[in-house]
């Protein structure tokens, strides 16, 4: 309670600059939680699902590997969906597929999380406009006040001030680390996705004649 009430006074005596970094800290919560749920639900172990897709094509069973991508919907598996149910078709349309999927699936796997870096700098300007702001209030202030309340004029725009730049600067750090690590998570998807795709294109084609079997 102690450390809750010690903020709630910080923030009530940063003035009106606090609101918008507020702002933006919600903000930046709510979509690192989102993105955060969203890439979790998105893995897939990648070594166990080629181990799967290959003991199937490889014995000319495709239906058995759309069945395994198909009950296990992730935007990586969706990929590789498209791609199978092209599995009778020539080569070309194979690759095609999985790459007007990939054009649907890629993006909803990296939205959202580049708002979080124009966040953590927009808390920044915003704590620096804050302190800006604060300082011309106090400086402004003790000009026209009697000498006895100088001090105390000065020292509450001071505090206004640095309040704003403290938590502009905590929230931008926050919104950066969560950035980082989104991103990270990102890049990993999206290598995994493009190397699942190279190694199911080079199975369906170099397996054409067992999964024609099969299909007829």
């Amino acid at each position: 309670m102690g450390v809750l009430k010690g903020i709630a006074d910080a923030f009530d005596e940063g003035g009106w600059g606090m609101w918008p970094i507020l702002i933006c800290a919600v903000l930046t919560i709510a979509i690192a939680v989102e993105r955060a749920v969203y890439l979790y639900k998105s893995t897939v172990d990648k070594d166990k699902l080629l181990a799967l897709m290959k003991s199937q094509i490889m014995s000319g069973n495709v239906q058995g590997a759309i069945k395994v991508c198909s009950g296990n919907p992730t935007p990586m598996t969706r990929i590789v969906q498209a791609g199978l149910m092209k599995f009778n078709r020539p080569d070309e349309e194979v690759q095609s597929a999985m790459d007007e999927a990939a054009l649907r699936e890629l993006p909803k796997v990296e939205k959202r999380t580049p708002y979080i870096g124009t966040l953590a700098n927009l808390s920044v300007l915003a704590g620096l406009l804050g302190t800006v702001t604060g300082m011309i209030k106090s400086f402004g202030g003790a000009a026209k006040a009697a000498p006895s309340e100088k001090a105390k004029i000065l020292a509450s725009g001071i505090a206004e001030a640095m309040n704003c730049t403290a938590f502009g600067i905590g929230t931008a750090l926050f919104g950066l680390i969560c950035f980082a690590l989104l991103m990270g998570k990102t890049q990993a998807i999206n290598d995994d996705i493009n190397e699942v795709s190279v190694q199911i294109v080079n199975l369906v084609t170099g397996h054409k004649g067992a999964l024609k079997g099969q299909a007829a």
